[in-house]
């Protein structure tokens, strides 16, 4: 503590005050609001979303609008919420007695900041133990598929056995092609799934293994080989347009995902910022009016 000397040789001595700038009750009240109204407003905001998906086709709206719509109710959510927890923390706090104004000004805002900041933690604490509940219920059914995805793989080559078995199908692969696949269908078409595999793996299927292809497919099909070369590129042509179909999927969420967590991130600064305003706003009003202790002379 410093101690100042007056021209006069008089001791001045600052004056601090023993209670703390920081009120947990309104602080805990406007968190409690806030959560409130949060919860309220994404529980209305599942149900009117799902009124907008439908298991019947043509009858449910698209995936953009869906999250489009999910984002924008999301910052209206936070925004909303923010407002109020900010509001009450600021009016329920006591009125400081011998404070500067800008100080007044600050202690509101930290106030609703903090306010803020515990209503955030805790739902964000709520969202994340449901998704992680979601996602130990998905992981239970997909081990459950894939147990019966390998029980029933048992009796085929594995996948990582699949390099060895495509090269020795290379290795085997009869002078007469035709006479092997028409004398055992279940072997040929084994075969023609392992080379399937590898190119998929490989990401092209090799020019002889296409001549192979469409010898199995003429003798199976009875087509001749030209015909059973245009199927064979057909169905070569549908599978590598899967495989771009699925990487532009990828692509798109990968967008949506960035572009969820950039606006999240921004509602969150705003969010923040309204809560403090708020706060501010409702200590204004709070301090606006002064009740007068009259004292009558003696």
């Amino acid at each position: 503590m410093s101690v100042l000397m007056t021209g006069s040789g008089e001791i001045a001595t600052p004056v601090e005050s023993s209670k703390s700038a920081m009120t947990w009750g309104p602080i805990f009240g406007g968190a409690a609001a806030a959560i409130g109204v949060t919860l309220i407003l994404l529980l209305l905001g599942s149900g009117v979303g799902l009124t907008m998906v439908s298991p019947w086709s043509g009858q449910s709206s698209s995936l953009g609008t869906v999250g489009v719509t999910a984002a924008i109710w999301l910052v209206v959510v936070q925004w909303l919420s923010s407002g109020l927890g900010g509001y009450i923390t600021g009016r329920l706090r006591t009125k400081w007695a011998a404070v500067h104004t800008d100080e007044v000004f600050f202690r509101d805002t930290a106030h609703g900041f903090i306010s803020w900041a515990l209503a955030t933690i805790f739902v964000a604490g709520f969202l994340a133990s449901s998704l992680t509940s979601l996602a130990g219920a998905g992981a239970q059914a997909v081990g459950s598929a894939a147990t019966a995805a390998g029980t029933a793989a048992a009796s085929t080559a594995s996948t990582a056995d699949l390099p060895a078995a495509y090269f020795t199908d290379a290795l085997l692969r009869p002078e007469q092609a035709r006479a092997g696949a028409t004398s055992d269908d279940t072997a040929a078409t084994a075969e023609v799934s392992r080379i399937l595999l590898n190119g998929a793996a490989a990401g092209q299927i090799p020019d002889d293994d296409k001549a192979y292809l469409a010898t199995i497919v003429s003798a199976r099909t009875g087509l001749s080989e030209a015909d059973a070369r245009t199927r064979v590129d057909t169905v070569l042509k549908r599978i590598d347009d899967a495989k771009v179909a699925a990487q532009k999927a990828a692509d798109e969420a990968r967008k949506a995902a960035s572009t969820t967590a950039l606006l999240g991130a921004l509602s969150l600064l705003i969010g923040a910022f309204i809560a403090a305003a708020a706060a501010a706003f409702g200590g204004s009003q709070r301090d606006e009016e002064e009740d007068l202790l009259v004292t009558p002379r003696i």
